[in-house]
């Protein structure tokens, strides 16, 4: 069994800090580096970090796509990417210490041809077999279908794959329809699906178990610092944030979809997931950039994770 993630988007995550980010005034940063991001590759990451293994697949071109491939080498993530046209973008993530800010500046990414895709495609499907996991995170170049996800989600049930679908907009809604074995939406993106305010946690539950008709397994509602709830057909878990010092909240999301698929891959409980998922948040909001968070404050953050029914 294998978990293979794909990063249609992949980016350089330039983070710059700054002591007091002053909009129309020259700031000099105090702190720069960069980073391989991309939602599906920062799971790649966290995989590694919790000692599993993954491998990265997706879209690199140009001198900033060699860079995130030169960088996973480093890592010793497996990772193999087909080469498209221009230039993998670059994200600029902009912290603020004296306000605790965190500002995102995302590019796009360049149009991609059909011709690359369709040679990505062939790449994912003739890797994945039964029981493999694929996690499909982010966000895709301007000029790809909207419904691309919820086509390789179709083609992975076929084979008997688990699909992890992270997304929002239209990428998660037409998704949805195909039935994805777990998703993890914010409340503002159950929102936007259903076109309603959501007021009590309550309410998210009730309108989450709606989903269950897509033939959705597990659906981890995602409250940021309030922690999250868990909703499946049979239970639903209650997961309290964990208070931890923040130095950058990127990444924090893809950390528990790394952990959901490395324990669910490991045929551990629901339960077992969400907890080293909340704990593998935790650990990288205490981390600069995208850096993931660390093996041994994942380890002893799980012992301050509280989970109920």
């Amino acid at each position: 069994m294998m978990i293979y993630t794909v990063t249609l988007n992949p980016a350089v995550d330039k983070t710059i800090k700054l002591k007091n980010l002053v909009v129309d005034h020259v700031n000099r940063a105090e702190e720069v580096r960069e980073d391989a991001g991309g939602k599906g590759i920062n799971v790649s990451k966290m995989i590694k970090n919790l000692m599993g293994e993954s491998e990265a697949l997706g879209l690199c071109a140009g001198k900033t796509g060699e860079f995130i491939q030169h960088q996973l080498d480093e890592m010793g993530i497996k990772h193999h990417f087909i080469q498209g046209e221009g230039q993998t973008r670059t994200n600029i993530k902009i912290v603020d210490d004296l306000n605790k800010t965190y500002t995102d500046i995302n590019e796009t990414g360049a149009p991609v041809s059909k011709e690359t895709m369709q040679a990505l495609e062939e790449l994912i499907f003739s890797k994945l077999t039964q029981d493999d996991f694929l996690v499909l995170a982010g966000s895709v170049p301007a000029n790809v279908s909207k419904d691309i996800y919820k086509n390789w989600i179709q083609r992975a049930n076929e084979i008997g794959a688990k699909v992890i679908l992270d997304a929002d907009g239209q990428l998660l809604e037409q998704g949805l329809e195909a039935g994805p074995y777990l998703i993890k939406p914010n409340i503002h993106e159950l929102e936007t699906l259903y076109n309603k305010e959501i007021k009590t946690i309550e309410e998210a539950i009730m309108l989450a178990k709606d989903l269950f008709k897509n033939k959705i397994e597990v659906i981890v509602i995602s409250r940021g610092e309030h922690g999250c709830v868990v909703v499946t057909k049979d239970e639903t878990l209650m997961i309290e944030g964990l208070k931890v010092p923040v130095k950058s909240t990127v990444g924090a999301g893809d950390s528990m979809v790394a952990a959901l698929a490395y324990a669910l891959n490991n045929k551990d409980s629901l339960k077992e997931a969400i907890t080293l998922g909340v704990a593998a948040s935790a650990a990288s909001v205490m981390q600069e950039g995208t850096i993931m968070g660390e093996w041994d404050t994942i380890q002893s953050l799980k012992e301050k994770v509280n989970v109920t029914n």
